[in-house]
C-alpha cells in the first residue's frame, strides 16, 4: 500500500515538472520555427497574405524588424513571385505603366523599422483563401503561407 500511494506521488510530481509532458507551450511548433528563422535571418515578420480587388491580386504584408537585415527584401533588384504550392504555378507583381511594380522598395538607405510593407501578387482567381504559397523575394523564402 506504501509502495503504491508512494509510486502514484512520485507520477505526480514528475508529470508536474513536465517530464511526461510539456504542458508550458513553449515548444514552437514547426510553423513558428519557420517563422522565427525568417525574423533572426531576414528581419521580417510575416503579417498577412490576403485576397484583394474581387479575387485579382493577392495583398502580402510584412513587418521589418530588423532593417539591415530586411534591405534585401526592399531592393528593387531582387524580383518577389509567388508559388501556388498545390499547383506549382508561379505569379508575379503587375507592372503599370505610370506607377511601376506594385511594392514597396526603398531608393536610399535603409527600410524603418516597424513598418509594415506591401507586394502584390496578380492572381488570376487561382489561388483561393485557405491555400498555401510560398513567396520568394531573390533568395528570400517563407513558405506555407496560408491565404486569409
Amino acid at each position: 500500500m506504501i509502495i503504491r500511494i508512494s509510486a502514484v506521488l512520485l507520477f505526480c510530481i514528475t508529470f508536474s515538472n513536465g517530464v511526461f509532458a510539456n504542458t508550458s507551450g513553449d515548444v514552437p511548433d514547426a510553423d513558428q520555427q519557420k517563422k522565427m528563422s525568417l525574423e533572426e535571418q531576414w528581419g521580417v515578420k510575416v503579417e498577412s497574405l490576403r485576397i484583394s480587388a474581387a479575387g485579382n491580386l493577392l495583398d502580402f504584408r510584412y513587418r521589418i524588424i530588423d532593417p539591415e537585415k530586411a534591405s534585401y527584401l526592399v531592393d528593387r533588384s531582387n524580383k518577389p513571385y509567388l508559388i501556388d504550392q498545390a499547383s506549382g504555378r508561379v505569379l508575379s507583381v503587375p507592372t503599370t505603366a505610370k506607377v511601376g511594380p506594385l511594392r514597396q522598395t526603398v531608393r536610399y538607405g535603409l527600410p524603418q523599422k516597424d513598418k509594415i510593407y506591401f507586394i502584390l501578387f496578380g492572381n488570376p482567381h487561382v489561388i483561393k483563401p485557405g491555400d498555401k504559397v510560398t513567396v520568394v523575394i531573390g533568395e528570400f523564402k517563407a513558405e506555407n503561407i496560408i491565404v486569409e
